[in-house]
């Protein structure tokens, strides 16, 4: 538990940095970006398929929780200010989205990304928020108009794309991790 609490601590003593502060704008700009450019796969009105938790997940790997949580919520409001998609603001889906960052930092923040800690984070991400919370929010939002069917959807598409998603994460984040281990080099 202190080592958590530390983690956080290192990560919230981050958001005074610049790097930290302009690599997360970034990121959220990208994601934002990928949004708007409505960059993913549209299954059923409520279901899509994208590739923007990469950035989320790559803030969290890269600076931990609170970063991660604080870009999650900016994207989510930023991503809905610039392409509404036809629907009204939810805030559920914004607390979705900060319990993402958090997810993403404490599985990746401090480690070199493996195989294991990407499953992990991904999973906990599918299951617990995208086929869980997700799905509450939804049944809020829509009411009675929220059916079976769509939650079967959703469950299907997060454990189909699991894997996929893991691997392309893994990738992302190994990527990732080798750009910034060279630049702080040539930073030393």
């Amino acid at each position: 538990m202190k080592q958590l609490y530390a983690r956080f601590c290192a990560s919230a003593a981050g958001l005074r940095q610049p790097r930290t502060l302009a690599m997360t704008a970034m990121l959220v700009a990208l994601n934002v970006t990928l949004d708007l450019l409505n960059i993913r796969i549209q299954i059923t009105p409520e279901q899509r398929i994208g590739v923007g938790f990469l950035t989320s997940a790559m803030i969290g790997m890269l600076f931990g929780p609170v970063p991660a949580m604080t870009a999650g919520a900016a994207s989510d409001i930023l991503g809905w200010l610039v392409n509404t998609g036809g629907g009204s603001y939810y805030p559920g889906f914004t607390v979705t989205a900060i319990l993402a960052g958090l997810v993403w930092g404490v599985w990746l923040y401090g480690a070199k990304p493996n195989f294991w800690r990407c499953l992990g984070a991904r999973a906990t991400v599918s299951v617990v928020l995208n086929i869980g919370l997700n799905n509450v929010w939804k049944y809020l939002y829509f009411g009675k108009g929220y059916t079976f069917v769509a939650v079967v959807t959703s469950i299907v598409k997060n454990l189909v794309l699991l894997l996929p998603e893991t691997i392309l994460l893994l990738a992302c984040a190994r990527l990732v991790w080798e750009i910034d281990a060279r630049l702080r080099r040539q930073r030393a």
